[in-house]
């Protein structure tokens, strides 16, 4: 029996006399729509502007040209790749009664020639055939992205707003400043470091030079601005659980903040990014997280290419810090007793098998949440 969430091939017989079927090539400035029309031999093609409206009447277009032909179309399919325009346009199509996909860009083969012909053309090609073999239901010919909701796409943001990454650039680049000039050991992060700047010398005795110095200072603006928009998107967060604690999301998020050294930031990292997703099982769970490897198999050769870069990158960066901070504060658990008999004589494959805690991790994690399953030796904080 199909999986709920198969996204491999369509679950749908095809009826290719009664289906329209069109894929497009996006671009920024305009798109590239390309079709097969039942009863029309040509390849139809059409460059638009990026106007969904434009889109409707091409395709209603088609739909007449083949009615002309003898086929009444009951069906139209069509797909494009996920992009930077992101999911707003499936969502468009659907509400007016058209079958929109969205296609893994990776999952498309195309030619390994060194020096392959490239053209939207050629790309939209590329599409059809792997579009067409999706609808026919030829597993794995190409694979779709699920397509989240306007309220699962927003629930991401505070995450990604979260710009802890930036903060950390900017206290580098006032530590290399002041490492240019041979000032070392003075702490930017301080409260006093603004008024304290002006009393610092170089090893030749002189003040920070003047446009320096205003470099400085207005880094620290930017610093003290980032803080205070960290801290309210946090409290932000904190608010709508407290005010909402019985959603879907937020239920999980709860309970994964209650196993120790797992914070809410991470919990909710998690239930945003991986968990709240309809994954088949728990090798789906991994290889999103990316936390899978990439063999490299072929005859006598036998080696492992390191991690799949496939998956998504924020989980699994969290994860693999998660893991270390797990070894902290569940040293009694079974995962924790699993990573130190498997490094105890081989403390070298830490790193290495730090990964593969992650992984089991992550797989614990979301049996927690889906099935409240507490993992082996777990402590969990009490329920608020």
């Amino acid at each position: 029996m199909p999986q709920l969430n198969d996204l491999s091939r369509s679950l749908v017989v095809l009826e290719q006399d009664a289906t329209l079927i069109a894929v497009i090539e996006m671009g920024q400035s305009n798109w590239l729509v390309a079709g097969i029309v039942p009863g029309v031999e040509r390849s139809p093609l059409k460059k638009l502007a990026v106007d969904e409206s434009a889109l409707l009447k091409l395709l209603n277009r088609w739909r007449e040209e083949a009615e002309k032909a003898g086929h009444r179309i009951e069906r139209i399919a069509i797909a494009f790749e996920a992009g930077r325009d992101g999911f707003w346009l499936a969502r468009w199509l659907r509400a007016r009664g058209i079958e929109a996909h969205v296609i893994h860009a990776s999952s498309v083969a195309v030619s390994r020639e060194h020096r392959r012909a490239k053209t939207d053309r050629l790309d939209t090609e590329l599409l059809k055939r792997a579009f067409l073999g999706w609808l026919r239901g030829e597993r794995d010919h190409c694979r779709m992205v699920a397509i989240p909701t306007l309220a699962q796409e927003d629930a991401k943001r505070p995450k990604r707003e979260r710009v802890v990454g930036e903060q950390s650039r900017i206290v580098n680049r006032m530590k290399a400043a002041l490492a240019r000039l041979g000032i070392r050991g003075f702490n930017p992060k301080l409260k006093k470091a603004v008024e304290r700047l002006d009393g610092l010398r170089t090893p030749e005795g002189e003040p920070i030079p003047p446009n320096t110095l205003a470099e400085l200072k207005h880094d620290m603006e930017r610093r003290r601005l980032v803080r205070s928009q960290i801290r309210e998107i946090e409290g932000t967060r904190l608010e709508r659980l407290e005010q909402a604690p019985g959603d879907g999301p937020h239920v999980m998020v709860r309970l994964l903040a209650r196993v120790i050294g797992v914070g809410v930031e991470t919990a909710d990292m998690l239930v945003q990014e991986v968990l709240s997703r309809n994954l088949r099982d728990r090798r789906a769970v991994a290889r999103y997280g990316g936390l899978t490897g990439s063999p490299d198999e072929s005859g006598k050769k036998r080696r492992e290419k390191g991690l799949a870069r496939s998956g998504n990158a924020r989980v699994r960066r969290g994860m693999i810090q998660l893991a270390w901070r797990f070894l902290m504060f569940q040293k009694d658990s079974a995962l924790a007793h699993w990573f130190y008999a498997r490094t105890k004589n081989a403390p070298q494959t830490r790193k290495t098998m730090i990964v593969a805690l992650a992984r089991k991790l992550l797989i614990a994690l979301w049996r927690l949440a889906r099935e409240g399953a507490i993992p082996e030796g777990i402590v969990l904080r009490p329920a608020l």
